[in-house]
């Protein structure tokens, strides 16, 4: 299954959160193909930086930076030729629905629903599910 997975998803999992956690060991493992393009990576790395918000990590910087790569080995690099601009409430989010659009994905998994259910722009085929519900759909 392709999904693309929002940065929150990949903070979760540095933090040792549940579900976040479980997601990104099953992109891992290849039971999921995460998406990744230049927007999406830029965001992921900005936010690993910032170590007031990874103060209760188990994960220091460098570890952060290792399990980044780890991932990125798993992700399909995805161009994305065409800014569809979906119009969501939070406007740094809209290049989630783009990587999605342009690399066929069937869900974006987040913890930020509200905001990507907002679009003014719907994708028939294209879900945004939190990491518990992609993990139960897989089990169902």
């Amino acid at each position: 299954m392709l999904i693309v997975l929002d940065t929150n998803v990949f903070v979760g999992a540095c933090l040792g959160k549940g579900a976040s956690n479980a997601v990104v060991h099953e992109c891992l493992a290849g039971r999921f193909q995460p998406l990744m393009a230049a927007a999406l990576l830029t965001e992921y790395e900005d936010v690993l930086a910032r170590s007031a918000l990874f103060a209760k990590s188990r994960l220091d910087a460098a570890e952060r930076d290792e399990l980044l790569d780890i991932f990125l080995a798993s992700c399909r690099w995805t161009r994305i030729y065409y800014g569809w601009r979906p119009n969501l409430r939070d406007e740094g989010d809209n290049h989630l629905v783009e990587l999605a659009v342009a690399g066929g994905a069937d869900r974006i998994v987040t913890h930020n629903l509200r905001d990507l259910r907002s679009a003014e722009l719907k994708f028939p085929g294209l879900e945004a599910v939190t990491p518990a519900q992609l993990l139960k759909l897989e089990v169902t």
